[in-house]
């Protein structure tokens, strides 16, 4: 299947309420990699509906560019997701790159939201498999469960780890989205979760992707938060304000250091095991032994600076003798 969007950055993944006009227009000129537009928590009941249509209008007047746009429907414990699903791909399917189902507990939600969305496209003539699935890991079942996740539908792209909700299924005792709880003073309490997560992901050739610091004003503690996911390897992190944007395409891009050093030993283990440069497995770089388990390394480096758009300020150079 041809699943939209995959490899392609999300460095930050912009929530839009569905039933702002004017937060789905704004949402246009921003400067955010992908942005999802809201049918879940941010809509109160009432307004489901409206919000539905404001969303496929929006997605049909366009003006996103190259933003990796997603709607998060509601989940399969309430009322309203078949109609999401349904109102959303009738009206948009063939602009919309992703579904992101929210609270996924076991594979079978997966299955069936997979299942939805081939009927749908078979029916409207849409290319079938083209829209992808991102699931948002929210409760202790679904982490206990995100190995089967992940593995449950070649559309799914992208596993987010949901803090909030998370938080209060495992009755976290704390009041602070993403922070550590008072008390917990012997190492990371999320470090679990977001390894579990991200192993999954990676086992899968999967995206993960951090969720939302709700302090919205605190860029000291949202880069905190996001530099422990992103040290991990995560690809990137939600935001929910202007401000955060920049911090998370910034936390989640390499250095430029980084980039120039990765796209150095790519160069130099390209040259270094060809005839011309002795066919050999392990040289040196500078004081650097490089083998192929370093090319691999660089090649996660390398490959995030391309997609973040950074330009090398270095160039290898074979040796003359």
């Amino acid at each position: 299947m041809d699943t939209a969007g995959k490899g392609r950055s999300r460095r930050s993944t912009l929530a839009v309420p569905g039933s702002s006009v004017k937060m789905l227009d704004k949402a246009k000129g921003l400067g955010a990699d992908s942005l999802f537009m809201d049918l879940e928590d941010a809509v109160a009941p009432v307004a489901k509906e409206q919000a539905r249509e404001n969303i496929i209008a929006a997605l049909n007047e366009g003006g996103y560019g190259s933003k990796i746009l997603s709607v998060r429907v509601n989940d399969w414990s309430t009322p309203w997701t078949t109609q999401d699903v349904t109102s959303v791909i009738q009206g948009a399917g063939s602009i919309l790159d992703c579904i992101m189902l929210p609270k996924v507990q076991t594979a079978d939600q997966i299955i069936q939201l997979d299942s939805l969305i081939t009927n749908l496209e078979k029916s409207l003539g849409l290319p079938v498999g083209r829209i992808g699935i991102e699931a948002q890991i929210e409760t202790a079942l679904g982490l206990t469960h995100v190995n089967a996740i992940a593995a449950a539908s070649p559309r799914l792209e992208t596993i987010i780890f949901g803090p909030a909700d998370f938080m209060a299924s495992i009755n976290m005792r704390t009041l602070v989205v993403g922070e550590q709880p008072q008390g917990y003073d012997v190492g990371d309490a999320y470090h679990f979760i977001l390894m579990s997560i991200l192993i999954a992901a990676r086992a899968y050739d999967k995206l993960a992707i951090d969720g939302p610091y709700l302090a919205i004003k605190d860029l000291e503690g949202f880069n905190r938060v996001a530099g422990r996911s992103a040290a991990l390897g995560f690809d990137g992190k939600w935001v929910l304000h202007p401000d955060q944007i920049d911090a998370a395409n910034a936390m989640f891009a390499p250095r430029q250091a980084d980039y120039d050093h990765a796209e150095l030993i790519l160069d130099a283990y390209d040259y270094y095991t060809s005839s011309d440069g002795g066919a050999r497995g392990a040289v040196m770089l500078g004081s650097e032994m490089i083998d192929e388990a370093s090319r691999k390394m660089a090649l996660v480096v390398s490959a995030k600076g391309r997609a973040a758009g950074l330009k090398r300020t270095s160039v290898f150079e074979k040796p003359t003798d």
